[in-house]
């Protein structure tokens, strides 16, 4: 039972409302999380140095080849004012953002159209299975040659990367409805746009917003290895996977652990904006 505070004239007045801070602060998972990186980033550096303290007969098999976090928070601090270094944030956000809008402006329809068409399922999902094993980077040559900028071929990856993910994911999720639900609507009249906007599509919310997540992260994947094949422009402009690479070839291993952080902090901030819109629009899930 809620505990309730009574007043002095008797009555019981409601409990205070939790702020946001306060339920952060609260939350024993948020914690948890904390302590798991804390962990992380002690054994990273315990196992960086482990040569340099007990000598090279103790250097740990793949972690001690990385520069441990103290180098890497230095190098980062070092690229934090450069104007460049945001540009690259930029850069990679705006290419992220147009392929991954436009993969579900097409990849949403397209999904609920096979699974509530037949027709248009028996037309067009052969092709769409035989198109979907392929990986988004192999169509990374073919895409430099047939479009004519490399900002367009990025775009055309990142959107691939998303499309398939989603258009998978909306299907599974709108052929799953219980079709009882569909008839018990239409007995009592429902007409073909309610049985859509009523049933089907708040039934495949849930799945449209899991591969929206999904997709988001393989963009990322996409859209970095396009940079880093494509050029992308300078440092400055080309985003984080050219920042990755020109850091590579500049011989600087600390800015290339930076750089593979912040997609990690990047595509940790984009799953997070989407799990907050799926939230927005789903606002029972907030119920259990």
């Amino acid at each position: 039972m809620t505990d309730v505070a009574q007043s002095s004239s008797g009555a019981y007045a409601l409990p205070r409302r939790r702020s946001k801070l306060e339920k952060l602060i609260q939350n024993v998972s948020f914690w948890r999380g904390v302590t798991a990186v804390i962990v992380f980033l002690c054994v990273w550096e315990v196992g960086s140095r482990m040569d340099e303290w007990l000598g090279e007969a103790w250097t740990v098999p793949f972690v001690g080849l990385i520069p441990p976090p103290t180098d890497v928070a230095v190098a980062w601090l070092e690229v934090l004012p450069k104007a460049g270094y945001w540009n690259s944030w930029y850069e990679s956000f705006r290419r992220v953002l147009s392929g991954f809008l436009v993969a579900m402006a097409l990849g949403i329809p397209f999904g609920l159209l096979l699974a509530v068409n037949k027709y248009f399922r028996d037309l067009f999902f052969p092709p769409f299975e035989i198109l979907r094993p392929i990986p988004p980077l192999a169509w990374v040559p073919a895409s430099l040659i047939f479009w004519p900028t490399n900002e367009m071929s990025i775009a055309f990856v990142t959107f691939l990367g998303a499309f398939f993910t989603i258009v998978i994911n909306v299907l599974g999720g709108a052929r799953s409805i219980d079709v009882r639900y569909l008839r018990a609507a239409q007995s009592m009249g429902a007409s073909q746009w309610h049985l859509f906007s009523r049933i089907v599509l708040p039934a495949t919310l849930p799945s449209i917003f899991t591969g929206a997540a999904v997709g988001m992260g393989i963009t990322w994947e996409v859209v970095l290895a396009a940079e880093m094949i494509s050029g992308g422009g300078t440092q400055g402009g080309g985003g984080l996977g050219f920042f990755i690479w020109n850091s590579y070839m500049g011989g600087s291993l600390t800015q290339i652990v930076v750089g593979m952080i912040s997609i990690g902090i990047a595509g940790f901030l984009s799953s997070s904006a989407i799990r907050a819109l799926g939230d927005w629009f789903m606002p029972w899930k907030r119920m259990f």
